[in-house]
């Protein structure tokens, strides 16, 4: 393909057609370009946004192919009080969402985008949320006035020609429109339409609340249409722990943003436990359905990692420090003088001065963070050293356990297992976790996140249990009743091995590492339960109490293997 071929049409699907003419006629873009995914596309992308101040070109022999992108100071976060789900019914959406009726917002929003992309480009991204070819796997098509937006969906989603080539003349697509406005607060919307498989983002050029393949597709609009088509859409890493001996066990945990889901899937085990390894399926989003042989089978429909940077280094993620160490765009983070990115928590000295989140002037003495508390990396997941080599097979991995998470300070036991899978379901459904900078809000104030889903589930909470409660009939695959003892002693020790990581790394006791454990356990659950159970943990943060050496915990009865 030539450049001059760059930002022409590349389909005939008349039913994306129509709807591409229609909101050009609305928003009244000075252009359109059809995005088709390619290293030259890629190439003339970055080389606009660079010059056009929108991205900063960083030191490329320290950090190859990465650049920088400062948001609007009030544009940092997801913006769940301007966030809605549009059904007819206000108990469609239920209490715990924000309603409009459908025809009153498409209103609102029909006014605000009239001639909202005058003086600018209109970008075609056809996009895939799943591995291609997979039968999960659904095609979306965002149109944005925003470059960094385009240059952030190539790496958080399969973009361009592949998500066409998947949709062929099929008019199955969720159709997604964003327009920047003047970023305003009282201006911004983010509008999610179910019934009509229709995402509207208004006013904001904040990742998570304008690359629409990823909590509003994937979660929002996903878990609509998993109710209604049998499978589960849900805010959870995916991982693999493989022994020594080459046995594989993959387990999904369900945790709110910024508690340390991407830290969990990308552990490295140390050197004293040669043989054990930790993949990555995925670390924010799993979509889950029974398998043909009964067996739940999960997918990450993501492509890259959209994570939180602060604290992030070799000590708590050095994956994630590989990761993000190319081809990555770092948003919110400071800037030094030599063209490098720094953040409170990172590797190495401290600045003696450096550039904020905001572009001011910061040195070790002053009082705001250099980088803002929710700044994010966004990296292809082929960066990751540890990527499962599973991660993107159509047929997802078979899920052996789930985990329920939090982040809690105080009050509730460090980990605890339950009964079955019924009873997993109530314990999600009351999972409580201090609010964290992912979302505007009050950091640290406990409120109550059902199975991590609060801000993301797409319909009434009560009908998102009863489809959870639903699902156990669907799953016909039930687990041996115990594994040979070597195999469990050997687990065992690796969860040991977990239980002082986890620690040492994130310093908040050993949740994570029990869950985990628990998680094994799951091999060996009667057979009187349909599936393995669903499991619980809510992590401890600070006043963790410590335990003497040659002391049991008071949970210790959680680390028995039966």
């Amino acid at each position: 393909m030539t450049k001059r071929d760059l930002g022409t049409c590349n389909t005939i699907n008349a039913s994306l057609l129509r709807w591409v003419e229609a909101q050009a006629r609305l928003c009244q873009p000075d252009k359109i370009f059809w995005c088709d995914g390619s290293p030259e596309e890629k190439e003339i992308l970055t080389a606009e946004a660079v010059a056009g101040g929108i991205l900063l070109k960083l030191d490329q022999k320290k950090w190859p192919g990465c650049y920088y992108h400062r948001s609007n100071p009030n544009d940092v976060a997801r913006v769940e009080q301007c966030t809605y789900i549009c059904t007819p019914m206000q108990d469609e959406a239920g209490p715990t969402n924000n309603w409009m009726a459908p025809k009153e917002m498409y209103a609102k929003l029909h006014d605000l985008c009239a001639g909202s992309m005058r003086g600018r480009t209109m970008y075609v991204v056809p996009y895939l949320m799943g591995p291609a070819g997979s039968p999960l796997t659904k095609v979306g098509v965002e149109l944005t006035d925003s470059i960094y937006v385009v240059l952030s969906m190539r790496i958080m989603a399969r973009m361009g020609q592949v998500a066409l080539e998947q949709l062929g003349d099929s008019d199955d697509f969720n159709r997604g429109l964003h327009t920047m406005l003047d970023v305003k607060p009282e201006r911004r919307y983010i509008a999610h339409f179910p019934q009509d498989n229709t995402i509207i983002s208004v006013g904001s050029n904040y990742g998570g609340n304008v690359l629409l393949g990823k909590k509003c597709l994937a979660l929002r609009i996903g878990s609509y249409l998993g109710r209604n088509e049998g499978w589960m859409a849900e805010h959870m890493l995916i991982l693999g722990v493989e022994s020594p001996t080459g046995e594989k066990t993959y387990v999904a945990a369900a945790f709110p943003s910024a508690c340390g889901k991407t830290n969990f899937a990308m552990m490295v085990p140390p050197a004293h436990f040669k043989g054990w390894k930790i993949w990555t399926v995925g670390d924010d989003i799993a979509w889950m359905k029974p398998g043909p042989d009964g067996r739940l089978y999960a997918i990450n429909p993501e492509a890259g990692y959209f994570g939180v940077v602060p604290g992030t280094n070799s000590k708590s993620n050095p994956t994630a420090v590989q990761t993000i160490s190319r081809d990555t765009i770092f948003t919110n983070v400071a800037l030094t003088a030599n063209g490098e990115v720094w953040w409170e928590g990172k590797d190495g000295p401290v600045p003696t001065e450096c550039l904020d989140w905001r572009g001011q002037k910061w040195t070790p003495e002053s009082k705001e963070k250099a980088a803002h508390p929710n700044s994010r990396f966004a990296a292809p997941m082929i960066n990751n050293p540890v990527l499962d080599p599973l991660a993107s097979d159509p047929k997802g991995v078979p899920i052996s356990a789930i985990i329920f998470g939090g982040r809690r300070a105080d009050t509730m036991p460090l980990v605890y297992q339950a009964f079955n899978w019924i009873h997993g379901v109530y314990v999600g459904a009351t999972m409580g976790s201090e609010m964290t900078a992912a979302a505007a809000g009050s950091v640290g104030q406990v409120r109550r996140d059902p199975m991590a889903m609060l801000p993301f589930c797409g319909y009434n909470m009560g009908d998102y249990f009863r489809h959870w409660i639903t699902m156990r009939k669907l799953i016909k695959f039930r687990q041996p009743r115990a594994r040979p003892l070597r195999q469990r002693l050997a687990m065992a020790r690796f969860c040991g091995w977990i239980n002082l990581s986890w620690k040492r790394r994130m310093g908040c006791c050993h949740s994570a590492s029990r869950a985990v454990r628990m998680a094994s356990r799951s091999i060996s659950a009667s057979a009187r339960v349909d599936v393995s159970s669903g499991w619980t943990t809510e992590r401890f943060t600070t006043a963790t109490p410590a335990i003497p050496a040659g002391k049991s915990s008071p949970w210790a009865s959680a680390n028995r293997f039966s």
